[in-house]
């Protein structure tokens, strides 16, 4: 049975790992692929400190835009309600819809936040009143903002 060895990716490789990964493979499938292809170089202590090195600061770099996500979601709360003014008919009823870009341009214009459209989750508008509107900062930090509805 022959002896497997560690090497460290340098690019995604289909079914093996992503960069950055260590892992175990065929002396063979490592000296004749993976080498002369420039995926992988061997695995030695200097290298696995480096790659350890380059997982902290990537830890610490999305760590630091979680943290941005939180303070932006402390600012949106401290807003409190906008107000969006619609053109409204018969039994409180607007003419039209409000739409994620809408409300991306109301939080830029009174908070002073950019958030893209896309991130922005809202339930159907088409009558006057008050709706929760969920905006998705990070993938673990959601806002909930409170729109008014209000006649022009």
């Amino acid at each position: 049975m022959a002896k497997r060895v560690q090497v460290v990716l340098n690019k995604n490789v289909t079914k093996l790992g992503k960069n950055g990964d260590v892992v175990e493979v065929a002396p063979g499938y490592a000296r004749n692929y993976l080498f002369p292809q420039g995926f992988a170089i061997p695995a030695s202590p200097g290298v696995l400190k480096m790659v350890e090195q380059r997982r902290e600061k990537e830890r610490q770099r999305l760590l630091e835009i979680k943290r941005q996500a939180e303070a932006q979601k402390v600012a949106l709360s401290t807003v409190g309600r906008l107000r969006i003014t619609k053109q409204a008919g018969e039994g409180n009823s607007i003419f039209g819809t409000v739409t994620s870009q809408d409300i991306a341009d109301l939080i830029l214009q009174q908070a002073g936040q950019e958030i893209d459209k896309r991130h922005i989750t809202l339930p159907e508008i088409n009558q006057l009143g008050n709706y929760q509107v969920e905006i998705k900062l990070h993938a673990e930090v959601t806002a909930l903002v409170d729109i008014e509805v209000a006649p022009q």
